[in-house]
């Protein structure tokens, strides 16, 4: 008899942990989340024009075929399909699952309040699951806070009917120029009625780069005789400026990533994120090549313009219609919501390194402030970084999926690092 393991999170990391439990064994599983799964931040209020800044091929559901979803959309390996798309093909293979696997599936649409150690997870619809583990799997820490003053400062561009709301003949000021920022300009823009910029300010002014239209297959860089951060940058810039292309040498970096982060002192992570985490994201994580044409659009049309220098650069804030926060991901605990708050404040959890996640131990287990892993409650996807630094895209967390139920097979005392 199999037992039972609750997912908190509906979002795309907890669809695929339910999918590898319900396939991998026979465990009872219960997926818990506010929304319809699949959904999330991601995919749950994506309007048409936002796409998936990663290729068709590379977002199967399914380690054994990469060219799952694509075959499900009906689409090439290469093209970039809508992100609400992508959540229907979430939704479409968990009842595909679900109905392979009957009766082993629960889905209990609420938000939880709260988690014990001994597997119980308390909802705020004033119900409880008891499991014999939990995994979290609720995407990463909220985005940064910003000390903004303003009248109408939008701290969440997500929210439904926000962002429609604001007047197109006053400008919106966007506090990043990340990809959020570049979805909420493709939102203000999409009617054509906008008469009045908006302007995203960053502190590097540095927006996200361009995929090809074609990939290339990806190019493993010589790193042998690394032994720095300093000695891997200039290896990686001789690979790119060898290859013409520095897109295949990224992507080639890709299975190395947690290796290379894991060897790194602290002193060189922190180097790394004070430096180089930005420019890296712009090159790692890139536009579809018909978000960034639509950029190009809007910057010529003065509809859409980029600056440096952050917020306290801008002379003032009053003659704009909103201020809309479009940073990433800020660090813990301060950038924790109220259930990971809770696990801190209660030392059931504790904070990884940097501030980028919960730490965790080797197989992914939840540490508790006193250091000690718990054998209950696990952590999947955005939550381990820090510990662990590419895990927040679908291939590293369907393959986090498939080895936390492995490890879950195994006695505490037997599980081995990754």
């Amino acid at each position: 008899m199999g037992r039972a393991v609750a997912v908190v999170g509906g979002g795309c990391a907890g669809v695929l942990v339910a999918r590898e439990l319900l396939r991998g064994g026979e465990d009872d599983v219960v997926l818990i989340g506010p929304g319809e799964p699949g959904g999330g931040v991601a995919y749950g209020n994506a309007r048409p024009w936002h796409l998936l800044n990663s290729r068709a091929g590379a977002m199967s559901a399914d380690p054994d075929d990469p060219g799952h979803f694509a075959r499900w959309a009906g689409t090439t390996a290469d093209a970039f399909r809508p992100r609400a798309e992508y959540g229907r093909y979430l939704r479409s293979v968990l009842d595909e699952t679900a109905r392979a696997h009957p009766g082993r599936l629960r889905v209990h649409r609420a938000r939880v309040a709260a988690i014990t150690p001994d597997g119980t997870v308390a909802l705020d619809d004033g119900g409880a699951v008891r499991a014999d583990h939990v995994v979290l799997a609720t995407g990463g820490p909220a985005a940064a806070r910003q000390r903004i003053d303003h009248r109408r400062y939008v701290t969440d561009p997500w929210r439904t009917g926000v962002l429609e709301a604001l007047p197109a003949d006053r400008p919106v000021l966007l506090v990043g120029t990340g990809l959020t920022a570049v979805d909420v300009a493709l939102t203000l823009t999409a009617d054509g009625r906008r008469t009045a910029p908006v302007i995203a300010v960053s502190r590097r002014g540095l927006l996200p780069l361009t995929h090809t239209a074609d990939a290339a297959p990806p190019t493993v860089p010589a790193l042998d005789d690394c032994a720095t951060l300093r000695d891997v940058v200039r290896a990686v810039r001789a690979a790119a400026g060898e290859a013409g292309d520095w897109r295949p040498i990224v992507d080639g970096l890709r299975p190395l990533l947690d290796q290379l982060w894991g060897a790194l002192t602290p002193g060189e992570q922190d180097a790394f994120l004070r430096h180089l985490a930005r420019p890296w994201e712009c090159h790692r994580h890139r536009m579809a090549p018909a978000v960034a044409a639509r950029v190009v659009e809007l910057r010529a049309a003065g509809l859409l313009e980029i600056r440096a220098g952050g917020v306290a650069a801008w002379p003032g804030l009053a003659g704009f219609a909103a201020v809309v926060n479009c940073a990433g991901p800020g660090r813990l605990p301060g950038a924790a919501g109220p259930l990971i708050g809770g696990l801190l404040a209660a030392g059931l959890a504790r904070v990884g390194p940097h501030g980028l996640g919960l730490d965790i131990d080797p197989v992914g287990r939840l540490v508790g402030a006193a250091g000690r892993a718990h054998d209950r409650l696990w952590v999947i996807g955005a939550l381990r970084r820090g510990a662990r630094w590419e895990t927040t895209a679908v291939p590293e967390i369907r393959a986090q999926a498939r080895r936390l139920v492995t490890d879950l097979r195994i006695p505490a005392g037997l599980r081995m690092a990754a």
